[in-house]
């Protein structure tokens, strides 16, 4: 799909009509609302919780051309964002899906409280469109359980404005290097009883590496309907259209000298057309409220690669929460069932088209939650937390082509919770957790032969402690853990003459311990430094092949760093990604990429009310370095499995509101 000069002229049009800025949104997927009220409750949520959480509004990153989700979540603490290209990035909390060197594992990701991971699990979060959201919530680890995930990771929602708190028109326009043009037009109305809101965006962009061409068209809305003073419906449709070239992973000399190369082999792409139908309806009586509803998703997926990936999914599911409250005691309770079918194809890859068809299946897999939540508040300072989620998981795959092969295989966990939450002072908080989680493998893991690789699902316990306040000036969200996993998923390059039958294969013992900080400075009305700061020690425990090497992927150190001078009139804020020490890219330790220091810039001003204009500068040195890298067992000068940092790049961009 080709955008025209009339779509770009349409959509630059679109700047003149008054409209609105996003509205802040209610963290509690329990009751999905916007307004600055909502916005207050969303944090005010994220403080009861004793763990790490955080709360990224849209003005976090306004200034950004957002292109995926490493630019909306750059300062949350705790997430490690490397840019692949385009929209695919890495994106890992606490080393979920560590070596995964496509996507993502680990992670639920959810929008407006529904998870749009696919029924076994798996999840694309290039379908998560940053400039339609009022804020995401982020809730690390076992703290996600209010979102029915038991993950290493946790989970992500991103929430979408509603009609009745963000009325009238709101328009963004983007544009700048590498041919970037992009704009949204979102627009909202009604009142408490009915209200409706819709934005669509489309987006071009060549890329900083050649085969790197990347156009879309996406939409978002919700209707909300007040059935009664206690009951309220909402129902949500998304769609995307998305077409990516993908240039592939480097060898390091490549990588390092000539970052924007790119692979023309095979015309590698990544197409998606998905369809997200969800409906949520609330029943609040006072000290009890309900929360149930259903989703429906269709997802057509052509992927060329070294064959040619043709997949058309189907996902059905429900959940239902409830919440009691009754002063010093407080529970949730809560579950989901996600349940889908795959028509999975694989062909010779000609020149990007479908050749002669190797592989057909039909797949269908299923993943259930259970989980409950109790809270006990004996003084206003203290609050004790138990709760447990049970989760269940199923696939099969019925294949016909080369020949008739049936692979089933069935999980099940319990992921037990304990926390403690003490409110030292007036705005200071000091949490500690321990916690169970479990991830079962996807077909990725499983479906690698003619019948499943028995992958084992990945089990792990983490203890949590840390602090996040503010005191005058300075705001604060520290966390250490430490967890100690058995199975991990560890990825592998298939190689027969070395017993390597196989992509993916559970490790024995491995362990994850690291801190989470995040720092806020602001001494007066225009100054403002903020910065986070990941420390990552990821290792094997007494691995049989490895011992107690490093495991890759994951750099020990990352600290960002922003400085912003001026007001919301006129501001500029020089950015900092520091990299002291690059990662291991092997499980042998036998090749460390080196670390780097990337210099960015953002600036904003207002022209008049309802109108500001912004700029992005980023490797404003136009530095060369190792972004992110797949892992293998022993990395050789060969090795094509490293994709460089961005390119220097300046994009600028005008918003318009009432």
């Amino acid at each position: 799909m080709k955008f025209s000069v009339t779509t770009t002229a349409a959509l630059a049009a679109a700047l003149a009509l008054p409209s609105v800025a996003h509205a802040d949104s209610d963290a509690d997927p329990t009751i999905i609302v916007t307004g600055k009220a909502a916005a207050d409750a969303a944090r005010q949520q994220a403080a009861d919780t004793p763990g790490g959480t955080d709360v990224v509004t849209y003005e976090d990153y306004a200034d950004k051309t957002a292109v995926s989700l490493r630019d909306a979540l750059a300062f949350s603490p705790g997430i490690y964002t490397q840019p692949r290209f385009g929209q695919e990035v890495r994106i890992s909390i606490r080393g979920s899906g560590l070596s995964r060197g496509f996507h993502m594992r680990g992670l639920t990701l959810l929008q407006d409280g529904v998870p749009i991971n696919l029924a076994d699990d798996n999840g694309d979060f290039q379908e998560l469109e940053p400039i339609f959201f009022d804020h995401l919530e982020v809730y690390r680890g076992a703290n996600a359980l209010r979102f029915g995930s038991g993950t290493l990771g946790g989970a992500i929602n991103g929430v979408t404005p509603r009609g009745d708190t963000a009325p009238g028109l709101y328009a963004r326009l983007d544009a700048g290097s590498f041919n970037l043009v992009r704009g949204l037009v979102s627009g909202g109305f009604g009142n408490e009883q009915v209200n409706a809101w819709g934005a669509i965006s489309a987006d071009r962009h060549d890329g900083d590496r050649q085969h790197a061409d990347r156009h879309s068209l996406r939409f978002n809305g919700n209707v909300g309907i007040g059935i009664s003073d206690a009951v309220s419906t909402r129902f949500y449709v998304s769609s995307n259209t998305i077409r990516q070239q993908l240039p592939g992973a480097l060898t390091i000399a490549d990588a390092l000298s000539t970052p924007e190369k790119g692979n023309f082999a095979g015309d590698q792409a990544r197409d998606i057309d998905s369809l997200r139908l969800q409906n949520r309806t609330t029943v609040d009586l006072g000290d009890v409220s309900l929360s149930l509803g259903g989703f429906y998703n269709h997802k057509q997926l052509y992927h060329p690669i070294f064959m040619v990936i043709d997949q058309k999914s189907e996902d059905r599911g429900v959940f239902a929460r409830s919440e009691f409250n009754a002063g010093i005691v407080s529970l949730t309770l809560g579950g989901e069932s996600r349940w889908g079918t795959t028509r999975a194809r694989q062909f010779v890859n000609i020149a990007g088209k479908r050749g002669a068809e190797t592989f057909r299946a039909q797949q269908r897999a299923r993943t259930s939650t259970v989980y409950g939540e109790l809270r006990v508040t004996p003084v206003p300072e203290l609050s004790l937390i138990v709760g447990a989620i049970y989760a269940d998981g199923f696939r099969e795959q019925v294949r016909t082509v080369p020949s008739r092969v049936i692979g089933r295989a069935s999980f099940d966990a319990v992921s037990p919770k304990f926390g403690v939450l003490w409110r030292a002072a007036d705005g200071v908080e000091v949490y500690a957790n321990y916690s169970r989680s479990a991830e079962f493998p996807t077909f990725v893991e499983l479906a690698q032969q003619a019948a499943f690789v028995p992958v084992a699902e990945q089990r792990a316990w983490t203890a949590e402690i840390g602090s996040r306040g503010r005191l005058g000036p300075v705001q604060w969200d520290i966390s250490a853990y430490r967890a100690d996993l058995t199975g991990e998923m560890l990825q592998y390059t298939p190689d027969a003459n070395v017993g390597i039958p196989a992509a993916t294969f559970n490790a024995g013992r491995t362990r994850h311990q690291g801190i989470e900080a995040g720092l806020t400075w602001t001494p007066s009305d225009w100054l403002r430094l903020r910065q986070t700061w990941q420390y990552s020690d990821f290792r094997f425990r007494g691995d049989v092949q490895f011992g107690n090497n490093r495991l890759p992927v994951i750099p020990r150190h990352a600290l960002r760093s922003e400085v912003r001078i001026g007001s919301d009139a006129m501001h500029i804020a020089p950015t900092l990604e520091w990299l002291p020490q690059g990662a291991f890219a092997d499980y042998r330790n036998t090749v460390r990429t080196a670390g780097y220091a990337l210099i960015g810039l953002t600036a904003g001003a207002t022209v008049r009310p309802g109108l500001d204009v912004f700029a992005d500068v980023r490797n404003l040195t136009g530095k060369k370095a190792l972004g992110d890298v797949s892992a293998v067992i022993a990395a050789t000068a060969a090795s094509a499995i490293y994709y460089p940092v961005e390119r220097r790049a300046v994009y600028a961009g005008i918003r318009s509101r009432f």
